[in-house]
C-alpha cells in the first residue's frame, strides 16, 4: 500500500490503483443496492397472504443489513487512520 499524498490514499488491487475513500464508497453503494432489493422484494411478498412470512424474513434480514452501513464507515475511518499513522 502506498500514498501519493495525505488526501489521496491509494492501494493496488490486481494492478489497479484504488483510492481508499472510493473503495469504501463503492462498498456502501453496493450494500444500499442489495438492501433496497431485499426491502422491495419483501414488500411484494406482503401482497399475498401465503408469502407474508417470507416477506417478514426479508425485512428482518434487511434490518440486520442496515447495521453494515455504519460498519463500512467505521472501517473506512480506521483504515485511513492506520495509513496516516504509518506515514
Amino acid at each position: 500500500m502506498h500514498t501519493k499524498n495525505k488526501n489521496e490514499l491509494e492501494f493496488t488491487v490486481f494492478n489497479i490503483d484504488v483510492k481508499v475513500v472510493t473503495f469504501y464508497k463503492f462498498l456502501y453503494q453496493i450494500n444500499d443496492i442489495i438492501l433496497a432489493m431485499i426491502f422491495i422484494t419483501g414488500s411484494f411478498l406482503f401482497f399475498n397472504e401465503s408469502t407474508t412470512f417470507a416477506g417478514t424474513v426479508l425485512f428482518v434480514i434487511g434490518s440486520f443489513q442496515m447495521l453494515i452501513r455504519p460498519l463500512i464507515a467505521i472501517s473506512r475511518d480506521i483504515h485511513i487512520s492506520k495509513i496516516r499513522k504509518e506515514n
